[in-house]
C-alpha cells in the first residue's frame, strides 16, 4: 500500500529558500527542456544567484509538503499587468494539483498587493500541452506566439485581473 502524499501548504519564499527552490527548478525543467531538445532554456540556465535576486523584484511562493519544497512560482508587477514565471513542480509530486494552486495563490497575493492591477500574462513553449491546458483552465487565453528559435516559439497568455476564481 503506497502512503498518501503529505499536504501542501503554500507560502512565501525567502533567501534562506533559494538553493532548495533552484534544484527544484532544474528538476522541473529537464522535462521541457528534453522535450525541445534544448539544454540552455532560460530555467535550467538561471543561477541561484539570479533567483536570489528575482526576491527583491516580486513575489516567490513555495509550496512545502512536510520539509520539501515541491513547487514554486514568482511573478512581479509591470504597471497594470502582472507577469507570471518559473511555475515549477516537482517531477514525482506533477499531477496532484500543485501547479494550480500555485497559480491561484499568487493571483491571490498580486491581487492583494497591486490594487489597480488589470491583467495576468505568462508564457509556455507551444508543445508545453499539459502547461497549455492548465494555463486554459484557469481562464487564460492566447493572445501571441513568438519565435525565439527554429525549435522553440513561446505561447503568450493573458487573462484579467478581476475574473473570478475557478
Amino acid at each position: 500500500m503506497v502512503a498518501p502524499a503529505p499536504a501542501v501548504a503554500i507560502e512565501p519564499a525567502t533567501a534562506a529558500d533559494v538553493g532548495e527552490i533552484w534544484t527544484l527548478q532544474r528538476a522541473a525543467y529537464v522535462t521541457e527542456a528534453q522535450g525541445y531538445g534544448d539544454p540552455y532554456i532560460a530555467p535550467l540556465t538561471e543561477t541561484a544567484a539570479q533567483i536570489r535576486a528575482a526576491l527583491g523584484g516580486g513575489p516567490l511562493l513555495k509550496a512545502v509538503a512536510g520539509r520539501r519544497i515541491v513547487g514554486a512560482v514568482r511573478g512581479r508587477s509591470t504597471g497594470p499587468t502582472f507577469l507570471v514565471n518559473r511555475l515549477a513542480v516537482a517531477p514525482d509530486r506533477q499531477g496532484e494539483g500543485i501547479g494550480r494552486a500555485l497559480l491561484l495563490a499568487i493571483e491571490a497575493h498580486a491581487r492583494a498587493a497591486y490594487p489597480d492591477l488589470e491583467a495576468f500574462a505568462l508564457f509556455t513553449g507551444h508543445s508545453s500541452d499539459g502547461n497549455l491546458r492548465l494555463y486554459r483552465r484557469l481562464g487564460y487565453t492566447e493572445t501571441s506566439r513568438e519565435r525565439v528559435a527554429e525549435h522553440l516559439t513561446f505561447v503568450h497568455l493573458r487573462k484579467p485581473a478581476r475574473e473570478p476564481v475557478r
